[in-house]
C-alpha cells in the first residue's frame, strides 16, 4: 500500500479533558481511535492504526474505504 493513500484520509484529533490525552480518529475507520500525549503523537498512532487495519482488509480481501477527498460530489 502506498504511503500517500494514508495521507488522503481525513482524521480528527480532540482533546480529552478526562483521560487528559489527544485523542484521534480517521472519518473513513469510525470505529478506529487511537491516542497520544500530543496531537502530532495522536496523528501518527492513527496513521499506524489505519495502515494496519488497511494491510488486515486486504489480506482478507476486504472492501478498503475510500478516502473521502477522492469521491466524486
Amino acid at each position: 500500500m502506498k504511503k500517500r493513500m494514508i495521507e488522503k484520509y481525513t482524521y480528527r484529533i480532540e482533546w480529552s479533558e478526562e483521560d487528559q490525552i489527544h485523542v484521534a480518529r480517521c472519518l473513513e475507520f469510525p470505529s478506529l481511535t487511537a491516542h497520544g500525549k500530543t496531537v502530532e503523537a495522536a496523528l501518527k498512532e492513527i496513521k499506524h492504526v489505519v495502515t494496519e487495519t488497511i494491510k488486515s482488509l486486504i489480506e482478507e480481501n476486504q472492501s478498503v474505504p475510500e478516502p473521502r477527498s477522492l469521491k466524486e460530489s
